[in-house]
């Protein structure tokens, strides 16, 4: 179970670092062709979305493997599940109801690593 876990941690950081760093390099229009919900915030709004993502994936392997503060990676994980529910919430509300599933599927890893990281195989 230790292992599926380190397995989810290292996918969700990829994804997230993915998306965070699209929001935080590039610029509202830009993102805004490829994702309609971009429009609803600011770029400002934007960029603190990215840079919330992209925390999150640090702090999803960096404080486990450097075992310094350890209790960070399921936080961080906690952290990833509150952003996807804003996520799913954005995409309900503008009816782009196919938009929630990625968002569900993500909240649903990263519950997995909270769980497993609080209660199941803490680190």
């Amino acid at each position: 179970m230790d292992t599926a876990l380190w397995i989810l941690q290292v996918l969700l950081a990829v994804a997230f670092v993915g998306a965070g760093l699209m929001k935080l390099t590039q610029p509202k229009a830009k993102i805004a062709e490829r994702m309609a919900w971009a429009n609803d915030f600011s770029e400002t709004q934007l960029k603190l979305i990215g840079l919330v993502e992209l925390l999150g994936a640090v702090g999803l392997i960096l404080p486990a493997v450097t075992r310094i503060l350890p209790i960070l990676t399921p936080l961080a994980a906690v952290g990833l599940v509150l952003t996807m529910i804003g996520a799913a919430l954005t995409h309900i509300r503008r009816g782009e109801m196919p938009m929630v599933i990625p968002n569900i599927v993500l909240l649903a890893l990263a519950a997995i690593v909270a769980y497993g990281r609080f209660v199941a195989f803490p680190l």
